[in-house]
């Protein structure tokens, strides 16, 4: 039977959805793949920037936090495993962050089959068209800290759940 940690699951899923915000409101449509390929909802040009320059840098944090939380929730494991999900994460945003630095490496490795998948398709674009920001960097160090903290603090231990 599948446990899920619901509240790191809950967290998890309410930062993403918060982080989703910040596209929906202070970014244009047409540089946010799944505003403008799937949910086509955009508030950029009806409402003031809510996020400010915090939404620089938000999403970065918010990215790699939710889905650290969302993974610890899922797998409802060890806490000795959450530092495991974090590193992952980790250096999974991290590489992302650096190869907008770097565009020709990553665009060198990325086959041409990815053209024809949905959410895969945006990957060269991803690169080619994302600016690298050490701010972001900073930001994901963050989110990761912060989230394995969270996930510290909403395990439940399930020897103790069971007596």
């Amino acid at each position: 039977m599948l446990r899920i940690n619901k509240t790191q699951f809950l967290i998890g899923t309410v930062a993403l959805l918060i982080g989703g915000l910040v596209y929906m409101v202070d970014r244009p449509p047409d540089h946010t793949y799944f505003i403008n390929n799937l949910i086509n909802v955009s508030f950029h040009n009806n409402t003031p920037r809510i996020f400010g320059s915090l939404g620089y840098s938000l999403p970065a944090f918010v990215h790699v936090f939710s889905f650290i939380l969302i993974t610890g929730g899922v797998l409802s494991c060890q806490r000795r495993r959450y530092f495991l999900i974090c590193l992952s994460w980790f250096i999974l945003d991290f590489a992302f962050e650096l190869g907008q630095n770097f565009k020709t490496v990553p665009l060198k490795v990325i086959p041409d089959w990815f053209s024809g998948i949905p959410f895969l398709e945006n990957t060269k674009i991803y690169f080619l068209g994302g600016t690298f920001d050490v701010f972001d960097l900073v930001a994901i160090a963050l989110g990761t800290a912060a989230a394995y903290f969270v996930l510290l603090t909403t395990h439940k231990d399930r020897r103790r759940a069971m007596t």
